[in-house]
Formats: C-alpha cells, structure tokens, sequence
C-alpha cells in the first residue's frame, strides 16, 4: 500500500489563471516549512474559462508534488472542493481558496494549535476581511447569525472554508453523500474536537470574487435547508395563525349578518386575499426547495466527473468518477446507506 504523505492542500480553481504561480509558490513554501518535502498539492479545476488548465499542467510538469485535476465541468465551488478531498491522501489535509486572501504561511501555527490542543480540525475564524465591500460584510455577519440561531448543528460564526483537518475527521466527512453540500456545515456536523484559529484575511491576490449575489442566495439557501427544517415549520406555524385569523373572520362576518350592519367591502377583501396568496405562494416556495432536494437526492448521481488528471493522484474516488490512466473507468458510486458499492 502508497504511504500517505504527511499533508495534502486541497485548493479549488475556477479562473484562477493570475494567481496559480504565486500560490504555487507560496503553498510549497509554507508546506515545506511545515512537512519538509512529504506533502502534495491538489489543485482542482472547477471548469475554468481562461487558461487555468493550462497553467496546471506546466506546474505539475515541473513539480512531482504538484496534482492537477480537471473536471468535466464547472461543478461549483462546494463540489469542486469535495472532490479534492475525496482524492487527496494527506494524513492532514489544508484546505484554502486559490484567491490568497487566507495566508497559506499560517499552515505551520495551525499545526502547532492542533497538536497543542489535541484537534481534528482547526478552522480559522475572520477577524478583518480587507478587500471586501460594506455589503458583503454586513450580509455575511447576518447569514452566520440567522444560521446560528436557526440549526441544531453548532457551525462556528465568521468561517469560511480555510482549515487543517486531520485524516479521521476527513474520512468521517467523507461518508455524508448528499448533494446540495455546505462543507464548513458538514464538517461542523462530523463532530470530535474542533477548535478555532483567528486571523486577518487578505484581499484578493487577483481577479474577482466567484460568489456574486446570485451565488451567494443558494449558497445561504443550500446551507439552510441543509442544516434545518426551521422554514418548514415557520410555515406550519404561519399556517395555524392564519386559520385562527380566518376563524376570527368568519365569526366578524356571521355576526354583522345578523345585526344587519354593513359589512366593509371591497379594499378590506382584496387585502385579505392579497395577503393570503402571498402567504401560501411563500409557503408551497418553501416546501418546493425541500422536495426538489429531495428529488436531487433520490438520482443518487456522482458528486463530480474528473476529465483529465495531471500528476499523481493517490486517493481513490469514493463520491464521483474519475478515469483512470489506462482508459478504464475507476468507480466508487455511494449505495443510499452510505456504503461503497462492490
């Protein structure tokens, strides 16, 4: 059996062509300081437009410690990332963003708090974010805070995706299937100790942010209605007010009828029926992103399909596809229990 390298860093690309030779550059550093030359870099690429690929494969030609993987196309960011951690093989694994506004330096101290501290996983927790916009930081701030108080699963407030993990709590990730993926939720969710690292976070090296307002709505809608039925029984409870409402109605009604008052017509109506349509089309909206994820879920699809490989790869694919070297097909599709399939 291939010994495990001590570390694997997991970095997700998508049009990441400006900044891949300087985080080449300083990820091998801060691995090197850290590990000495047992360690290997996976880079993914998330179906990048420029020339990302490109660049991958002239970095992993010159690097052995280098592996480049290409997906078949763009998967997404969380989905991207998951592949990278299903076929990295460090005993700790890295993960950051390709854009370098998390320090790749700050390796060696989060090793040295997991090791001090007896984790699995050390998370780093935003103090500053330098380079972002008055609205991003207000409605991230929001986001961690309504998911706070809405989910049964404790998921630190300010964090992003940058952590160290160690190999148990990657495999133990590893075994959670589904599709609409929230990782610092899941990761939250596997549980054993997990312990936080704060630090500044930089502005981006290059290019531009991958989360535009559109992302960023199913990003918060994926980790919501992954982690807590709270709008399914907002909608329960909003239902019972307005039967109670409409009960209260009818009597107001059936009383003016026998006195023989004038019952207020027109805009009154209209207002209640306005107010009601909303209501129920906010509703059955609700319950709709609930079933449609769970219509998603029951096709049971692999998480990722990798195109091309360049380097090394040493993990296996356990929640996707991945072609092996000599055309055969390498297949590890998840069985609805979570187990491998034969």
């Amino acid at each position: 059996m291939q010994k495990r390298p001590k570390l694997s860093v997991v970095i997700p690309c998508y049009n990441e062509e400006a900044c891949l030779e300087m985080l080449h550059g300083r990820v091998s550093g801060a691995a090197r300081a850290a590990v000495g030359d047992d360690y290997e870099i996976v880079l993914i690429n998330d179906g990048s437009r420029d020339r990302s690929w490109d660049v991958m494969q002239r970095l992993s030609a010159g690097d052995p410690r280098l592996v480049a993987i290409n997906l078949s196309r763009n998967h997404g960011h969380q989905l991207a990332l998951t592949a990278g951690l299903d076929l990295c093989a460090g005993e700790e694994i890295l993960i950051i963003d390709a854009d370098l506004q998390d320090p790749p330096e700050l390796l060696a101290d989060m090793r040295a708090a997991m090791r001090s501290q007896g984790a699995d996983v050390v998370y780093a927790v935003r103090r500053k974010r330098d380079g972002e916009t008055i609205f991003k930081k207000i409605t991230a701030a929001f986001f961690y805070r309504m998911l706070d108080r809405i989910t049964d699963t404790p998921i630190p407030l300010d964090t992003g995706d940058f952590r160290l993990m160690t190999r148990r709590a990657l495999d133990a990730f590893l075994s959670l299937p589904e599709q609409a993926r929230f990782i610092r939720g899941m990761v939250a969710w596997v549980g054993f100790k997990q312990v936080p690292f704060p630090y500044d976070r930089h502005e981006r090296h290059a290019g531009e942010s991958k989360y535009p307002l559109g992302k960023m709505i199913r990003f918060a809608l994926d980790a919501i209605t992954g982690f807590s039925t709270a709008p399914l029984r907002f909608a329960s409870h909003v239902g019972l007010v307005l039967t109670g409402l409409s009960a209260l109605l009818v009597l107001y009604i059936f009383a003016g009828f026998l006195m023989g008052a004038a019952i207020p017509g027109w805009t009154s109506l209209m207002l209640v029926v306005v107010v009601l349509g909303a209501v129920q089309m906010f509703v059955l909206g609700m319950i709709g992103e609930y079933l449609g994820r769970l219509y998603v879920e029951s096709k049971r699809r692999p998480l990722y399909i990798v195109a091309d490989v360049a380097g090394p790869v040493m993990g296996h694919a356990s929640l996707g596809y991945r072609y092996a070297d000599s055309g055969e097909v390498s297949v590890s599709p998840v069985t609805p229990r979570g187990e491998k399939a034969e």
